[in-house]
Order: structure tokens, then sequence, then C-alpha cells
């Protein structure tokens, strides 16, 4: 069949023209309908459009059947603008042809909108009745726009009509609730469903990844399995809670079950390999993200973001830029994008590569016409703030099109802090972080953070009195220092630890540890930096040293060293950034047990070995 041509005009088995009542006749509607199984582009389409509305009748039952095939295969088209003037030429559309309509907008990103806009203007115009094909379409658009309050009333409507016993509807009201973050109400419905399918438990174990909740995820994904064997989605989702939960064994578990089990297709296969390469960076293993990357046949966008941001939190720079000139140059010729130059801005800030950091930023602008968001201005103005170019980030913070919020402010009061800036300034700078409290959605650290670092700049001048004033506030204004935790797997089971924990069951055998450690340390010359001790004024720094000695991520290497063989990677996951004591102690650890220790603070991975680490000691 050709491309162009579907019809012959004068074919002898089509009614003519002047001869409608020709369509009397069934066999013509079924050779229209068979036909139509036979159209492969719009053009073909459009023929047999214009053919229906020369030889039928527009009212007749049969008629209004070929008008929803064509309605249905327009919109698999993506011809949505032609699909709406089908849908609105038709006097007696059906709930079929609602649910086309709406379907296609609800599957095209730009449309969204437009889906919860028709199912409204079906209930008001009332040709038609909602029916259970209806709802999940609805309620996957209000899903994509975080349209809580639209969704809320589809909830209604499917009470009102009587579908609350719709597996399908249900799946699609947990996929809404679990986007817009509404936890309680996605579990409401899943513990009230009837019969759960496969989608009911992986919308309900994404839900519970999307809010961090990975440990419920998993624990949830192991009761799914008395019922369901895991899919590609299900996975995808698991691989995600391993990433957030910096669970390596578990993750490698997922990765050997995917290889075992389960039979994806091509665009599944990229998606699952793209969380596989942010679970292993995620997880501290760069190496495995690598070799993933690296055997992908067919990568997308998101998959070389993944890895060029995997480089970048590992401070591996020149390997994410080098990743990026691939990307856009060297045969790939795929468009970066908002994602992208955040990544490379990350790569350039933890490695102090000011210059480099400049020239991305401008080309975001320049070269590809992307407009830079919060998190751009932050990455750069950190950047810049950290090198010592303090003034220069302060203009640019002034600059800024959008209002900075509490962590642009607590990123140039840390630069402060480190590059000995006047008193003065750092008590305006903390001044901005608390003025944004009232209205910002920064989390709580970011103000506990403040007020630590400035008292650490009043400490640093031995203004005690105004560091007992600034921890007085804190205790007013109901703020309390986030507490450090490091955590720790140990044969798949994550061991976890704040300073100056007793609670572990090893307890003992922990502490000795430390003192082995410290002996260690202190016979190859190792004094500590008391400076990241709690501020208070005091001569003897006998308590300031014992309570170093207790940060937790001192525990969870002790722990690893008693528990582990000898030389195994110990990898930790910190809360906080590490402190300039803890970096220095890792160092050494990592070249007197010779053990090479890996360790995820709040903004980057540390690798520690030989008595180096691997961000040369700026972070």
């Amino acid at each position: 069949m050709s491309n162009s041509v579907l019809l012959h005009p004068l074919s002898p088995h089509v009614p003519p023209a002047s001869s409608p009542s020709a369509s009397v006749s069934g066999n013509h509607h079924q050779r229209i309908l068979s036909l139509s199984e036979k159209c492969s582009d719009m053009s073909q389409l459009k023929q047999l459009h214009a053919f229906t509305l020369r030889t039928t009748y527009p009212d007749e039952p049969a008629t209004l059947f070929l008008y929803g095939r064509i309605l249905q295969l327009s919109s698999s088209f993506s011809e949505v603008n032609y699909a709406f003037r089908v849908f609105d030429s038709i006097q007696n559309r059906s709930s079929f042809m609602w649910n086309t309509l709406i379907r296609a907008c609800a599957h095209d990103v730009s449309r969204k909108e437009e889906a919860f806009l028709l199912y409204g203007k079906m209930l008001e115009r009332g040709e038609s009745v909602p029916d259970k094909h209806t709802f999940p379409f609805v309620l996957k658009a209000c899903a994509y726009i975080f349209g809580l309050s639209e969704g809320k009333q589809v909830h209604c409507q499917v009470l009102k009509h009587g579908f609350s016993g719709d597996v399908y509807v249900n799946n699609g009201l947990i996929h809404l609730y679990g986007s817009c973050g509404c936890l309680d109400l996605a579990r409401k419905v899943f513990d009230e469903m009837p019969e759960r399918s496969l989608v009911s438990w992986n919308s309900m174990i994404d839900a519970l990844v999307r809010v961090g909740e990975f440990d419920s995820a998993l624990q949830l994904f192991r009761k799914m399995q008395k019922s369901f064997e895991p899919d590609g989605y299900t996975m995808q989702s698991i691989l995600s809670a391993c990433a957030g939960l910096g669970s390596l064994s578990l993750g490698t578990w997922a990765h050997a079950f995917l290889l075992r089990k389960c039979d994806v297709d091509v665009a599944m296969d990229v998606l699952i390999k793209n969380s596989l390469i942010e679970m292993y960076y995620k997880c501290g293993s760069l190496k495995m993200a690598e070799q993933v990357f690296q055997g992908m046949q067919k990568r997308d966008l998101a998959s070389w973001n993944a890895m060029i941001l995997g480089f970048a939190i590992h401070g591996r720079a020149e390997e994410a830029m080098d990743c990026f000139d691939r990307m856009v140059k060297k045969g790939e010729n795929i468009k970066p994008n908002s994602v992208t130059f955040v990544a490379l801005l990350i790569a350039c800030n933890h490695r102090g590569m000011v210059n480099e950091g400049r020239q991305y930023f401008d080309m975001m602008i320049r070269d590809y016409g992307i407009e830079p968001v919060l998190e751009h201005y932050g990455c750069i103005i950190d950047l810049v703030a950290r090198a010592g170019y303090i003034s220069e980030a302060i203009d640019m913070v002034m600059s800024m099109p959008m209002k900075p919020d509490a962590v642009i402010w607590r990123s140039l009061l840390d630069a402060c802090c480190k590059k000995g800036a006047s008193v003065e300034l750092s008590e305006e700078i903390a001044r901005h972080i608390i003025e944004t409290r009232e209205d910002s959605q920064s989390s709580n650290s970011s103000y506990s953070g403040a007020y630590v670092l400035l008292s650490r700049v009043y400490a640093s001048a031995s203004r005690w009195n105004d560091v007992g004033i600034v921890r007085k506030l804190m205790t007013e204004h109901g703020i309390r220092k986030e507490p450090g935790c490091s955590s720790i797997e140990i044969n798949g089971i994550s061991h976890e630890f704040f300073a100056g924990d007793t609670s572990h069951p090893q307890t003992k055998q922990i502490y000795q540890q430390l003192e082995v450690i410290d002996d260690r340390l202190r016979s190859i010359g190792y004094l500590p930096d008391c400076s990241q001790a709690p501020l208070v004024d005091a001569t003897n720094d006998g308590s300031k040293e014992y309570s170093l000695k207790l940060h937790s991520e001192r525990l969870a290497i002790a722990f690893g060293l008693i528990s582990l063989p000898p030389q195994t990677p110990i990898r930790i996951f910190k809360n906080l950034r590490v402190c300039s004591d803890c970096h220095e102690v890792t160092k050494l650890i990592s070249k007197v047990f010779n053990t090479e220790i890996i360790v995820r603070d709040r903004v980057r991975f540390h690798h520690f070995k030989d008595g180096s680490c691997s961000c040369s000691d700026y972070w």
C-alpha cells in the first residue's frame, strides 16, 4: 500500500459520492473500518475521514463508531489538534469519544490540563456518563500537573458513580496521591482496595519512594512478592530506594534479579539502566555505574545526565566534563538541558574550578538558551564564594531575577566562616537567612545550620557572649541543631550511629576500637583540630577532644574495622558535611589500617585511600 494513497476514487467497490444512501449497507461501514486498520499515517487517515463524510449518514450508530475510530487513530498519530476538530464536528458523542480525547490530552505533555477541562465539559454537557475508562486518564493528568484539588474532585465523582472498587481507577488514585506527596491518602486507597494488581503494588511502592520512605517501600516490596512477580517498573522503584538508603548490597541483588528474571523492552531497558547508574553512584560504587553506562546500547539524555552527576559528586570533574563533551560533540549530538548544567556546576564546585564554572554558566544561557533557575544560581554562587570571591558572590545574589532562598544565603555564610570574613558581613548574611524563614519552604536544617555557623564566627572572634545569645535564640525559636548521624551497611544490615552513641549492641568493642585508633594516630603525630568541637569558652580542650572522637562517622568507621575483613572498603553515609578534624582522621585511618574508606556526606563523596582524599582537601 502506498504511503500517500489509501483509496482510489473510482474503485468499483466504493459507493459513489452522489449516493449517500449506500451508507445504509453494513458492508460499506465494515469496509471503511477494514481500511482504517491499514492507515499508517495522517495523510491516509484524512482520505479515510473525507471518504466517510461523503458516503455515510452522520447520525447512524455505525457511522458514529467510525468517527470514534478516526478520533482514536488521529490521537495515536499524536495529531491531537486534528482529533479536536474531528471531535467538535460530532453531534452525539459517546463516552468512548470523550475518553479517547481525554486520553490523548493525558498522554500529551503540553495538554495535561486540558484533560481535566475536557472531563469537566463532559460532566457539564451530560452527553455521556463517565465510566471506568474515563477516570484513570483524568487522574493521570491530575497527577502530572500535581493537581491535588482537581484530583480530589475526581475522587468524589469516582465514589458518586460507584467505581470505588475498580482496580484501574484505584491505581490512578494511588498514583495521584503519591505524586502529590499525600502518602496517607494513597495508603488509604491501597489498603481499602478489594483487589490489587501488580500496578497497584508498583504505584504504592513508588509513592513511598517519592517521599523518601525507603524502608517502608522495601517492606511493601517483600509483601508484594507473595502475590506477584516484580516487573521492570517495580525494580526501578526498588533501585531508587536502594540509592536513597545507600544500600549497595540490596542494589546489587536487585541488579542480579533484573538480569535473571525481568524481560524488558528497549525503552524500559534504558529507564532501568538509568536507575542502575544512579543507584551505583549514590551507593559509592562509581566504577559499577560506569560499567552500566558503557554497556548501554541505547542512551537518552537522562543517561548522560546521570553519569555526569555521578562523576560530579564523586569529585571527578574532568571525567564529568569529558562526558559532557562526548554527549554534545562526539557523535552523540544530544542537546543538554537544565539538569545537565546543574551537574556540571556541581562538578566545578567540588573541585574549586571557578573559571570553568563561569564558562558553563555563560554557555548554558548563550549557546542553549536555558534560563538559569534558583538551583543554577545556588551552584555558581556557592562555587565562587567557597573559592574566596565573596564580593562577586554577593553581587550575583543581588542581581538574581528571583529572590534568593535560605540555602543560597547559608552557602555565603559558610564561605564567610571558612574564609575569615568580617563578623559584620557574617551577621548581615545571617540576618537575611532568618528573614527568609517565614516565607520559605527550605528545611529547618538550613536555619539551624545558619545559627551554628554564626556561632562559629563569634567563637572564632572569642565573642562568647554572642555565642550564648545565638544559642539562646535557637532555643526560643524551637530551632535545634541537626544531630550528626552516620550509617554503615554490614552483610546487608544497616547500622546507624549518632554522635556519642552508646545504644549499639557492640558499643564496648566499638569504643575499644576507638582507643586503638586514637593510639595509632597519636603515634604518628596526629593532633586534634578543636575548631570543630562544641563552641564553648574553655581553656582545657580535653572535653573538646573527647567530643570530636565520638563524632558519628568515627563510630561507624570503628564498627566497620571490627566487622569487615581486613582491607575491605568501608562505606559510610553521613547526614552532615564532614568536619575538618574527622576528614583528617579518616585520611590517616585509611593509611594506618590500609583500608579504603568511602564517605558520602550531605553534598558529595570522599574517597579516602593511602592517607589522601579524592577531594584534595577542598570540600
